[in-house]
């Protein structure tokens, strides 16, 4: 597939899930199994560097509460920005923090579609569960949040580090309501801590790899980018409106299924893909070049020419006449 096609393909998964309580990573782990670049570094840091563009449209969406104008001459604004842009700032505390402790051993050993599908699964059932229990939120309205409940909620969304599928969205969604915040706060707290998360966690990536990235890499970042972005906007103007009149227990039902129907699909097919170090991934099928050059170089090799034993000629050739004289001799 065209490297560009796949690039505008994967911003739009991108940014139709990553502020869904779906998992933006699950889905790019499971659609990069058929959806690839042939460079595995710069995949993996495609898949990071296009949720800054989903994140980029969430502060453009939210503009009059992280970016006010007001906040210029308006002193108590100005202080209740700075104010959440501190408790954002408190809640990625902990992702950071754990990226540089455990990020390559997640990287290596996490990464992969059977993580994805549990941690949908079992994401799926806290998401009903929490739905369905009888809850009275205490905490109504974003500058409500202490922070303290900013320092817990970055807690949470550790687990969608560690357990990729888990959903950074669905992590904090469900942390922020556990401990009281209405679903309204919780949805934009979550999409508020997401920015310098996401922008430290591209920043780390481009600055590992972005000297490496070649032209046609950086231009394939940027289709991916500018697509995430437009796409992101639309479906949190989407989502905004969804939940100020419903829950989320159908995003629950959806992980459920998607979760189980990965799993039903590898056993089914003995299918089974990897993604990251230490995942054996089974090999398709070859093509038939590939088969033919196979084929080919699995024949026994021949000795060069020069190597080949000389064919006998006349003079070389054993005479009955001689062999009856050398009998003679012998007796």
């Amino acid at each position: 597939m065209d490297m560009y096609l796949s690039a505008a393909i994967l911003g739009v998964v991108e940014g139709i899930t990553e502020f869904l309580p779906i998992s933006s990573t699950g889905h790019l782990i499971i659609v990069n199994q058929f959806v690839k670049f042939q460079n595995e570094q710069f995949e993996k840091m495609f898949d990071i560097v296009i949720q800054l563009g989903a994140i980029l449209a969430a502060l453009i969406y939210f503009r009059d509460k992280l970016i006010p104008l007001k906040a210029i001459s308006d002193p108590e604004t100005r202080r209740d920005t700075f104010d959440l842009w501190f408790k954002c700032a408190i809640g990625v505390i902990p992702a950071c923090i754990a990226g540089l402790l455990f990020g390559k051993l997640v990287e290596a050993h996490m990464m992969n579609i059977y993580v994805v599908s549990t941690a949908l699964v079992f994401g799926g059932i806290a998401i009903i569960a929490l739905e369905s229990a009888d809850r009275k939120p205490v905490v109504c309205d974003t500058r409500q949040v202490s922070y303290k409940l900013a320092l817990l909620i970055g807690i949470a969304q550790c687990l969608a580090m560690f357990f990729p599928g888990t959903s950074r969205s669905a992590a904090t969604i469900i942390g922020a309501m556990i401990f009281g915040a209405s679903r309204m706060v919780a949805a934009e707290f979550s999409f508020f801590l997401g920015i310098p998360t996401m922008m430290a966690a591209t920043g780390y990536s481009l600055l590992k790899h972005g000297s490496k990235v070649q032209q046609h890499e950086w231009i394939a970042l940027g289709i991916g980018f500018t697509v995430s972005f437009f796409v992101a906007w639309a479906v949190i103007a989407v989502f905004i409106k969804f939940i100020q009149t419903r829950n989320f227990k159908p995003f629950g039902v959806y992980r459920i299924a998607l979760g189980l129907g990965i799993v039903i699909v590898c056993l089914l097919t003995g299918f089974r893909p990897g993604h990251g170090k230490g995942h054996e991934q089974h090999a398709l099928p070859a093509k038939p070049a590939e088969q033919m050059e196979q084929a080919v170089q699995a024949q026994p090799k021949q000795a060069p020419a020069h190597e080949l034993p000389a064919p006998a000629t006349h003079e070389q050739q054993p005479s009955p006449a001689k062999d009856a004289k050398a009998k003679d001799l012998t007796f």
